[in-house]
C-alpha cells in the first residue's frame, strides 16, 4: 500500500515543481497534502514491516487509500483541462475564463481533501495508535500460534511426499559425492513444496549419519537473530559429544560465538542443515562461520529464494509433483487407499489441477475433502467452484494460507503491488515478461533508479519474484533468461484477495460481476455484459480484456471507455475491431495502448492527441502505414507494428513491416522499433541513427546502395541489444564498413546475401544469438564465430555454400542450439573433441547432399534433441550407428511423403517421440509405417 501512495505523492510533488499557476492559498493546501502523504507512507512502511493485523488500522488504511485515489483524480483532471485550454487562442477571453474556473475548482477540491485528511487523522488520534504496531526489529512478526502453524505446515509427514525415496536418493548422492572441500547443497522450491521433509529424510539417512562425525539441524526462519542461531548450533554440537556448553554462552557476543563454532568444527567432518534460509544476505552472514579444512564436510540449505544459491553450490530444484504422483497422494489422503468413485473423478481432477503439484496444497485440500460424503456430489461441486473462498474461510486450510502469506509478507514494499498486479491474469495464463514490464511501468509501479532504465528496473523486479519462487518460469530464451512465467493457482487466489482489499485490481467475469464504486483497474475475463459501467467507470485508470470477443461484450467495453476519461492503460488485445474507435484518442492520460491481434487496418491521425503515450502495440494487426500524427508522441518508448505472414514451408514466417515516416527520428524516446521498411535513399537510416535510446530495432527492405549509411547507423546505436536487418530480395547486405560495433549487442538477425562475413562480429563478446539467412557465404562462418564467449544459438539458412562445417576442438563452449537449413552443398558436419560441450538441440533440415549423421555426435553428452527434417530419401541411418546417439532422449527423422509430414523416431534413442507434424490432412506414425 505504501508504494501505491508513493506514486500519488510523486504526482503531487510534480504539480508543485512544475510551478503551475494556482489560485491564492491553493499551493499551501497542496503542500499540506504532500507533507501528510509523506508521513502516511512512512507510517505504513513501518506497519507493513511489522506485520500488524490491527482491524482499526485496516479501516484507517482504507480511508487513506480513498483519499489518495481522489487526490490522483483531482490532479489528473486538472492537468487535462489546463492542457485543453492551452490549445486555445491566447487572447480568447472565454478560454481565459475557463482556465481560471478550472484553477478555482481544483483549489476547492484540494481544500476539501485537506479537510478530510484532518478529519481522518483526528478521528484516529492523529495516527496515535502506532503503539499497537509491533516493533519491526522484534524477534518474530506474528503470534506464537501463527509460528507454530507455519512449522507444522513446513514439515509434511514422510508419507505425504509421494516419490520421496527417489528424491532422497538423489540428494544423498549429492551429499556423499564430491571432493574434500566444503560443499553446499541447496534445495530450492516454493513454500509447501516439501523441501524440509525431503532434507529431514536425508539428514536421518543411516549412510549419511555414519559418513559424518558431527551433525546439526538449524531452523533459520525469516526473522532469525545471528546470536540465537549460533547458540543453537553450539548446543547441538556440544550435546552430540556430551560436552557441557561454555558457562558464559548466554552473554557472549556474535564474534565470540562465531569463534567457538569455528574452533569446534575445525578438523571435523560435519553435516549442517540450515532450514528455511530466506535471503542471500542471511546466508552470507551464516556461511562465514563454517571452516573449510578439506575434511569433506557438507552443508544443506533449504530456501525459497534462488538468489541465495551461489555459483559453486550443488542445487536441487523441488519441482512440482507429476500428475501421476499428485493423484496418488490425493487419493491416499481423500479416499484412504480406496479408488476414487467414478462420479467424482472429473471433479477431483479439476480440484487437483488447482493444487499445481504442490504437496502441502494437496494434503491440505485432501484433509477438507476427506470429511465430505462421497455420495453428496453437490458438496464436491460447491468446493470445486469455490476453492478460493475456501482458502480464505476454512480453518482446515490455515496452514496452507500461512505458508502463502509468509512469502507474500516477506516481499519488500516495492514488490507487493507488482505481485498483486498479477491477479489480473486468468488462471493458468502464461505471463509474457516483455508485456508485463511495459504494463508495470505504465501503471506507475516501477521506481526510477539512477543509471538504469525503467525497463531494467522492472526486469529486476521480475527476477526477484522468480528468485523467491513466486513466479515459475515456463518459457526461457536461448541465453537462459525467462521469457514467460506463471503463478500457482493458490498464490493467485491470495493476491486476488489482497488486490481486492486494497482496490488495486477488480476482476470481471461470468462468475464475478460484483464491482465497488471506486474501481481503479479492471480486468475483464471472457464475456462482459455488466450494466454498471456508467456508474462505476468514471474513476477507472486501467482496463484490460482477456477473451471478450462477442459483440455484446465489445459494445459494453467501448461504452465503458467512453465514460473513462482517466484511463492510463488500455489493453484490447484480441478484440475483433475492424476500425479503431475514435473515443480512444480522446484519452489524454493514456500511456499504454494495445490493439494487438485486432482486425484494424488503419490508425487515425487523431493518435496525435495521445501526447503521454509510451507504448503503442499494434502487433498482428493489418496496419502497414502510420499517420503523420504519430510523430507528435514524444514520450513513445515502444512502437510495435508488424504481423507475421505464414510461409509455405513449416517453421518459417515472414514479417510485414510498416513504412518509415519522414521525421521518424523525432521519436527520441523510442527504445524498441519494429519492424520498419526503410525505403530508398537512406533518409530513414539517418533518422534512426539519431535515436540513441534504441535497444531493439528491426529493419527491412535494405539496399546495397545505402550500406555506408546503414553501417554508420549501426555504429551510432551504441545501446542496441537486438538488431534485425533484412535486405531487398536479390540485393546485397553489405556490413563491412562498421568499425565500432555496438558493445552490448546480444541478438543479431541477418537476412540477405553477403559477399563477405562482417569481420566486426568477432568482437561482439555479448552476442548470444545469431541468425544468418540467405547469406550464401563461400567462407566457413564458424571460423569467425568460434571464439565468441557467450554465443548460445546459431541458425544458418542458405547461409553457407561449402561442403564441410567443422566445430573445432575446444570451441563454442556455450553453444546450446544449432539449426542448419538448406545448405545445398553441405556433405558433412564434424564435432571435434571438446567442441560444443553444452549443445542440447541440433536440427538439420533440407540439406540435400548430407551423407550421414554428424561425425562426433556421440561426444555431445548434453544433447536432448536431434532432428533431421525433410531429408532426402538417400539419407539413411544404418543400424550400426544407433549407438552414437543412444544417449539423446529425442531423436527422429521427418520426411515429406505424398503430401504429408512423417516423423520417424529412431530406434535406440532414450525417449522416442511418436508425434508427427502435419503438412496435410493425414499423419502416419512409425507404428503405421516403419521407414528404417
Amino acid at each position: 500500500m505504501a508504494e501505491c501512495l508513493k506514486f500519488v505523492l510523486e504526482k503531487v510533488t510534480d504539480l508543485l515543481e512544475e510551478k503551475v499557476n494556482l489560485v491564492k492559498g491553493a499551493r499551501r493546501d497542496v503542500e499540506y497534502v504532500r507533507d501528510e502523504l509523506e508521513r502516511v507512507i512512512a507510517f505504513l512502511r513501518n506497519a507493513d514491516s511489522a506485520g500488524s493485523c490491527d482491524p482499526e488500522l485496516d479501516v484507517w488504511v482504507k480511508q487513506v487509500r480513498v483519499l489518495a485515489h481522489d487526490i490522483e483524480d483531482i490532479i489528473d483532471n486538472f492537468v487535462h483541462q489546463i492542457h485543453d485550454r492551452r490549445d486555445g487562442f491566447p487572447g480568447n477571453l472565454i478560454s481565459y475564463a475557463k482556465k481560471l474556473k478550472t484553477r478555482y475548482q481544483m483549489a476547492s477540491e484540494i481544500q476539501e481533501i485537506k479537510s478530510r485528511m484532518k478529519d481522518v487523522a483526528e478521528r484516529h488520534q492523529r495516527y496515535g495508535y502506532l503503539k499497537s504496531v509491533p516493533n519491526p526489529g522484534s524477534s518474530m512478526s506474528g503470534t506464537s500460534s501463527e509460528i507454530d502453524r507455519r512449522g507444522d505446515a513446513l514439515l509434511l509427514e514422510e508419507g505425504e511426499l509421494v516419490g520421496i525415496d527417489d528424491r532422497r536418493n538423489e540428494v544423498v548422492s549429492r551429499v556423499l559425492e564430491g571432493g574434500l572441500r566444503l560443499q553446499v547443497v541447496s534445495v530450492v522450491g516454493m513454500g509447501g513444496s516439501g523441501k524440509t521433509t525431503l532434507v529431514k529424510k536425508v539428514f536421518d539417512d543411516g549412510f549419511v549419519k555414519k559418513h559424518f562425525h558431527n551433525h546439526a539441524w538449524i531452523t533459520v526462519s525469516e526473522s532469525f537473530k545471528m546470536e540465537e542461531l549460533l547458540k543453537d548450533v553450539i548446543q547441538q554440537l556440544y550435546g552430540q559429544v556430551k560436552l557441557p556448553v561454555p558457562l558464559e554462552l548466554g552473554t557472549m557476543n556474535s564474534s565470540r560465538l562465531k569463534a567457538i563454532v569455528k574452533d569446534f568444527l575445525r578438523q571435523k567432518k560435519f553435516l549442517l542443515v540450515f532450514d528455511d534460509v530466506w535471503s542471500a544476505e542471511a546466508w552470507e552472514g551464516i556461511k562465514h562461520v563454517l571452516p573449510d579444512e578439506n575434511q569433506g564436510s557438507r552443508v544443506i540449505i533449504t530456501t525459497r529464494a534462488r538468489d541465495t544459491v551461489e555459483n559453486d553450490d550443488c542445487v536441487y530444484e523441488m519441482d512440482p509433483l507429476s500428475e501421476k504422483d499428485s493423484w496418488i497422494l490425493f487419493s491416499q489422503k481423500v479416499f484412504r487407499g480406496d479408488s476414487c468413485p467414478a462420479h467424482l473423478v472429473d471433479i477431483c481432477k479439476n480440484i487437483l489441477r488447482r493444487c499445481g503439484g504442490l504437496p502441502l496444497a494437496i494434503v491440505a485440500i485432501s484433509g477438507v475433502l476427506s470429511t465430505k460424503k462421497v455420495t453428496n456430489i453437490d458438496q464436491w461441486k460447491i468446493f470445486m467452484n469455490g476453492v478460493g473462498s475456501e482458502l480464505e474461510g476454512n480453518d482446515r486450510l490455515g496452514s496452507l494460507k500461512a505458508i502463502m502469506l509468509l512469502s507474500f509478507n516477506h516481499l519488500p514494499d516495492y514488490l507487493k503491488p507488482c505481485f498483486m498486479y498479477l491477479s489480473k491474469y486468468p488462471e493458468d495464463h502464461l505471463i509474457g515478461h516483455n508485456t508485463l514490464v511495459r504494463l508495470w511501468i505504465a501503471e506507475g509501479l516501477v521506481q526510477q533508479k539512477e543509471g538504469r532504465t525503467l525497463e531494467e528496473v522492472a526486469e529486476g523486479y521480475l527476477n526477484e519474484l522468480i528468485n523467491r519462487s513466486l513466479m515459475r518460469p515456463m518459457v526461457t530464451n536461448d541465453d537462459g533468461s525467462v521469457k514467460a512465467s506463471c503463478i500457482h493457482d493458490f498464490y493467485r487466489e491470495l493476491i486476488v484477495q489482497k488486490s481486492s482489499e486494497q482496490n488495486l485490481m477488480t476482476l470481471s467475469s461470468s462468475e464475478n460481476i460484483l464491482w465497488t464504486k471506486r474501481v481503479r483497474r479492471l480486468s475483464i475475463h471472457g464475456t462482459f455484459h455488466d450494466n454498471g459501467v456508467e456508474r462505476y467507470g468514471s474513476r477507472l485508470c486501467s482496463l484490460q480484456s482477456f477473451g471478450a470477443v462477442d459483440s455484446v461484450s465489445v459494445s459494453r467495453i467501448l461504452q465503458l471507455i467512453e465514460n473513462c476519461k482517466m484511463l492510463k492503460v488500455l489493453d484490447l488485445r484480441g478484440i475483433p475491431l475492424e476500425t479503431c474507435p475514435e473515443i480512444i484518442f480522446q484519452l489524454f492520460h493514456l500511456k499504454y495502448l494495445c490493439l494487438r491481434k485486432s482486425r484494424i487496418k488503419k490508425l487515425p491521425r487523431s493518435v496525435e492527441n495521445l501526447r503521454k503515450l509510451e507504448v503503442l502495440d499494434l502487433k498482428e494487426t493489418r496496419i502497414t502505414k502510420l499517420p503523420i500524427g504519430i510523430l507528435k508522441l514524444k514520450h513513445l518508448r515502444q512502437l510495435l507494428v508488424y504481423h507475421h505472414v505464414p510461409s509455405s514451408y513449416i517453421s518459417y514466417n515472414y514479417v510485414n513491416a510498416f513504412k518509415a515516416l519522414k521525421g521518424i527520428g523525432h521519436l527520441k524516446s523510442l527504445q524498441k522499433l519494429g519492424f520498419i521498411q526503410v525505403g530508398r535513399g537512406g533518409r530513414a537510416l539517418k533518422e534512426i541513427a539519431s535515436m540513441t535510446k534504441l535497444r531493439k530495432v528491426s529493419l527491412t527492405k535494405l539496399r546495397a546502395i545505402d550500406s555506408a549509411v546503414l553501417c554508420a547507423m549501426i555504429e551510432n546505436l551504441c545501446k542496441i541489444t537486438s538488431l534485425g536487418l533484412r535486405a531487398v530480395e536479390g540485393d546485397i547486405l553489405d556490413l563491412q564498413l562498421v568499425s565500432s560495433p555496438p558493445p552490448f549487442l546480444q541478438r543479431l538477425y541477418l537476412n540477405g546475401r553477403m559477399q563477405q562475413f562482417p569481420y566486426w562480429i568477432q568482437s561482439l563478446s555479448s552476442l548470444v544469438k545469431i541468425y544468418m539467412r540467405w547469406s550464401r557465404l563461400g567462407d566457413d562462418p564458424l571460423q569467425y564465430l568460434q571464439d565468441l564467449p557467450n554465443l548460445v544459438h546459431i541458425e544458418f539458412l542458405e547461409a553457407y555454400t561449402g561442403q564441410i562445417l567443422c566445430f573445432k576442438a575446444g570451441k563454442f563452449q556455450k553453444l546450446k542450439l544449432l539449426g542448419l537449413d538448406k545448405l545445398a552443398a553441405l556433405k558433412s558436419v564434424i564435432f571435434e573433441e571438446g567442441a560444443s560441450p553444452l549443445l542440447e538441440k541440433l536440427i538439420i533440415q533440407r540439406c540435400a547432399l548430407l551423407e550421414s549423421i554428424p561425425f562426433g555426435i556421440e561426444r555431445l553428452t548434453n544433447m536432448k534433441v536431434l532432428e533431421f527434417f525433410d531429408m532426402p530419401g538417400e539419407f539413411i541411418v544404418s543400424g550400426d550407428e544407433h549407438w552414437k546417439f543412444k544417449h539423446i532422449p529425442n531423436v527422429h527423422l521427418t520426411y515429406w511423403r505424398d503430401g504429408f509430414w512423417e516423423v520417424c523416431p529412431l530406434e535406440g534413442s532414450g525417449k522416442n517421440e511418436k508425434s508427427c507434424e502435419s503438412g496435410g490432412s493425414i499423419v502416419r506414425s512409425q507404428e503405421q509405417r516403419n521407414w528404417l
